[in-house]
């Protein structure tokens, strides 16, 4: 027996640990089973074994073989899902364009992906052409691959768990996107993860909202043939339409991310008062609107902690502590370290390094950045650069990225921490916490507020109401010292902050300590 199997559910004779022979296997068997749903349009087994045919074919006319990297920029569609399992189980290459990409950055990602095909909706076509990407590369409509071949068969290419599957590129917010190559065998450990955090069973409806570009959606295309769940899609999370497609679909489990559960807790009369959603389960809600939230929505919480580089997740809360990210999953084992490389202490902040005895359950490296590689893993080990701390029970915290905490009074101040309080003000659309540079030593915050007026006088108004609010949910260290109002962040192609570019002068900063 392989050393995986302690860990992971044998499902067949061959099983490697892989997905092609569970995907394989699934869309060949109860042809009447729902499996996805996009609104209240019902996609079968039978249904969506004829589109991933249909789109094998496809791409065997458009000159595609095994190996080749095949770049994807489409909506959340139930025919962009065939489209990706046609890809696994031709052993093509998914590259995953974010469709909000342009110019530079989708320029960036063609040239370094180097994919042979792009294929796009029509509404991307200009996006894509006037990228000024120089890599050539076909580019075709989506519509083709459901209507141009008919009367395909499945077919299986041959492949092994470490053989890539995609490159998902993460978010660079000091410096270029870095690809994942992430294997056949990361997809798999990734669906049984997120069943695992999700506390998912045969039965269950998981609704899908991110987008497929991102590892929060692309973590759940195994799940319906890992167990007998189903995924029910929308284009992108709506607050407006939520609790309805909730009503149609059914939904058992809701994944969350950013500020998903904040906005919905910010129009409590749209809340119904009975609702399907047993579970919600995800990343970046913190201590203090956990009780908040369950007792306002109505649903378990699940928090969870983890990346792409190691399949998706690492750790998950199962015993609802609030603001915990739990602990380790069973197959890897989790170190926090100083900057010496040392264990930390109860309490003390330290780096998440991971290590696992599952082979290829981590990255097979970044594409051709062996820098980065080198120094993401080092003997066998992840090095996660995220900082949390455990408590006397074991159970752990996230503080923030390596490189996004300051040092205030003698205390480590996580920026994240700061953000997801001033998150949740009606008058903030999107905020960042910076460190500068203190008269008496260390650092203080300087935070930026995103809001439709940035001007002087509303920055003199809102500024000390802001400060006043958090005063009472921030620890004194952690209170910014700096205000400044914008329009609008920089942002990466994944909706990250680019805060090395936000300017660290003071000249015009609303002062706490000067007014009040």
């Amino acid at each position: 027996m392989h050393d995986y199997t302690r860990y992971f559910p044998v499902r067949g004779d061959d099983d490697q640990l892989d997905v092609q022979g569970i995907l394989h296997a699934g869309l060949n068997a109860t042809p009447d089973r729902m499996v996805l749903a996009f609104d209240a349009e019902e996609w079968t087994v039978s249904r969506l074994r004829r589109h991933v045919a249909l789109s094998q074919a496809w791409l065997a006319t458009q000159g595609m073989v095994p190996g080749d990297r095949v770049a994807v920029m489409l909506k959340n569609h139930p025919a962009h899902v065939a489209l990706i399992y046609a890809l696994i189980l031709s052993g093509m290459v998914w590259v995953p364009v974010n469709t909000r990409l342009k110019s530079a950055g989708l320029q960036y990602l063609i040239d370094h992906a180097k994919p042979s095909l792009v294929v796009v909706e029509p509404e991307f076509d200009e996006q894509v052409t006037q990228a000024g990407a120089t890599h050539p590369f076909k580019l075709v409509h989506a519509e083709l691959v459901e209507s141009e071949v008919e009367g395909a068969a499945i077919v299986r290419a041959p492949c092994v768990p470490s053989d890539l599957l995609c490159l998902i590129y993460t978010s660079g917010t000091t410096g270029a996107p870095k690809g994942v190559r992430f294997t056949h065998r990361m997809l798999r450990i990734a669906s049984e993860a997120a069943l695992i955090a999700a506390d998912a069973h045969d039965g269950d409806r998981l609704f899908l909202w991110e987008p497929l570009c991102h590892i929060g959606g692309a973590q759940m295309l195994m799940a319906p043939f890992l167990a007998k769940v189903s995924l029910h899609v929308v284009p992108a999370f709506s607050l407006s339409r939520f609790w309805q497609q909730i009503e149609t679909s059914g939904a058992t489990h809701l994944h969350y991310l950013g500020g998903v559960l904040e906005l919905l807790m910010r129009q409590p009369e749209t809340i119904p008062a009975k609702h399907s959603i047993r579970v919600a389960w995800g990343a970046g809600l913190n201590k203090l609107t956990w009780k908040q939230a369950q007792d306002t929505l109505g649903m378990g919480l699940r928090e969870c902690y983890g990346m792409t580089e190691c399949s998706s997740f690492g750790c998950f809360n199962q015993n609802g502590k609030p603001g915990s990210m739990g602990r380790v999953l069973p197959w890897m084992t989790l170190e926090l370290l100083d900057e010496n490389g040392k264990p930390v202490g109860v309490g003390e902040h330290g780096e998440i390094v991971l290590a696992t005895d599952v082979e290829g359950a981590f990255l097979a490296g970044y594409l051709d950045n062996p820098e980065a590689t080198a120094s993401t893993l080092r003997d066998g080990r992840l090095y996660t650069g995220d900082i949390a701390w455990r408590d006397a029970d074991g159970d752990l915290f996230f503080v923030g990225r390596r490189t996004d905490s300051m040092r205030v009074r003698g205390e480590n101040v996580s920026a994240w921490e700061i953000e997801r309080v001033f998150a949740q003000h009606p008058d903030v659309s999107s905020v960042a916490a910076v460190g500068v540079k203190s008269d008496i030593g260390e650092q203080e915050v300087l935070l930026y507020v995103q809001c439709e007026d940035s001007s002087p006088e509303n920055l003199a108004r809102l500024a000390p109401t802001l400060s006043a609010w958090a005063s009472n949910r921030l620890a004194s260290y952690q209170l910014p010292r700096y205000y400044r109002l914008v329009e609008r962040f920089d942002l990466t192609p994944s909706e990250r902050i680019r805060k090395h570019l936000l300017p660290r002068e003071l000249d015009g900063a609303w002062d706490r300590s000067v007014r009040g």
